[in-house]
């Protein structure tokens, strides 16, 4: 039973994405009743991880501070990493050494790139996890291109091509190559892969098509086939992986580390928890949701309505999302949108060129806007809710 004495505790793990977004609904909507919320994020700054190609590629992106955008929430803020979750005594040990009490948690750590399932990544190969990390590849890349040295991307998904697309465009003088068991854009229909093979061709980026990494060397990558692939510098974009701290905790998660969740989004095992984005692993009546900022942005907003609903006694209908498109950038100048079902299969219309740049800075633009306005009032995050496809998803709870 809660104590009625003292205010109800709510924490956020991560100040990501989601975390923020999350937090900032949250506190919107509980701000007439008695809650605290805390906000727990190693680092101040706002990290925009779906721009660290660019910041690799060399520019230069705004500097949010997670402080600034908290002001007039009542949201504490906690600089630290969560170390442990106690859910039976409902409490979260920090690296500052503080410890933290919660009635309802938020877990919203996201993932990161997987640099642990090919040995030599984590020595030889860089990543885009951070802005820190991004800017020392930009330093890497400076001197490449001015010697013309190359660079491999390894993992062809949606951001091993933006990656390699933005690293050709802006860094001519480098040699660029992209690997991946799959054609780059597999999931996109026939035509919107066709431009962005074009674009691909027209940015003078080789292919590897079908082949594996198997080792990461100092100036190379080692194939499958027994190819070697020079490399002055290697880029890591296959595979994520979720933090082991839900898993430790006795959580229920999946294999790769996720909270399995029900369909309000509350843990299985542990309903007082809520996950959502990447560290969630949610079903739809189509199929698991995978993690991208178009599935996680709608998590989020919904579970911070959940739980003020929950507050004040009213009933929760389940999470219903459906995938609307798949937006890709190819450098500044051209992009490719791949409009899409409910569970992500390609439609047949697309959009590219220009065009498409301004559709995808127009949804897939800074977060900040958002958050600032959730401030206020309920922004909508949410471009479909899979009609049909999602409508078999249960009672309300």
């Amino acid at each position: 039973m809660t104590d009625t004495t003292r205010p109800y505790e709510i924490v956020v793990l991560g100040g990501g994405y989601t975390g923020m977004l999350a937090t900032i609904r949250l506190a919107r909507r509980t701000r007439r009743r008695p809650v605290r919320i805390t906000l727990v994020n190693p680092a101040e700054r706002f990290t925009e991880r779906l721009r660290m190609h660019q910041i690799a590629a060399g520019a230069e992106l705004a500097d949010h501070r997670i402080p600034d955008l908290l002001t007039g929430t009542g949201v504490s803020f906690r600089c630290a990493a969560a170390t442990a979750i106690d859910p039976v005594t409902r409490r979260i040990r920090c690296s500052d050494g503080a410890e933290l009490g919660y009635d309802t948690l938020v877990y919203a750590l996201g993932s990161t790139t997987d640099t642990a399932a090919v040995p030599g990544v984590a020595e030889h190969a860089g990543t885009l996890n951070d802005p820190r990390a991004a800017h020392r590849i930009s330093l890497r890349l400076a001197e490449l291109d001015a010697a013309g040295g190359s660079v491999v991307v390894c993992g062809n998904g949606l951001t091993g091509v933006e990656a390699a697309t933005e690293i050709a465009e802006s860094r001519p003088g480098i040699s660029v190559t992209l690997i991946g068991t799959t054609e780059p854009g597999a999931m996109m229909g026939p035509r919107a892969r066709a431009h962005l093979n074009r674009a691909l061709d027209r940015l003078g980026i080789a292919r590897r098509i079908g082949d594996r990494v198997v080792k990461v060397l100092p100036d190379a990558v080692a194939l499958d086939n027994g190819v070697v692939v020079p490399a002055g510098l290697t880029l890591w974009t296959a595979g994520v992986r979720m933090p082991d701290l839900a898993a430790r905790a006795g959580i229920v998660t999946d294999a790769a580390g996720a909270i399995v969740t029900d369909t309000t989004l509350r843990s299985v095992s542990h309903p007082e928890i809520y996950a959502v984005g990447d560290a969630a692993a949610i079903t739809q009546p189509w199929g698991r949701v995978h993690g991208t900022c178009q599935s996680g942005m709608p998590s989020a907003a919904y579970a911070a309505d959940a739980i003020a609903r929950r507050l004040r006694g009213k009933p929760v209908r389940p999470f219903r999302f459906g995938y609307f498109h798949q937006p890709v950038s190819l450098g500044r100048r051209d992009a490719v949108i791949q409009f899409t079902n409910a569970d992500d299969t390609p439609k047949r219309w697309y959009l590219t060129g220009r065009a498409a740049v301004r559709y995808k800075e127009t949804v897939s633009g800074s977060p900040v806007p958002t958050f600032r306005m959730s401030r206020r009032m309920n922004v909508s995050v949410t471009l479909s809710r899979g009609g049909r496809a999602t409508r078999a998803a249960g009672p309300a709870a």
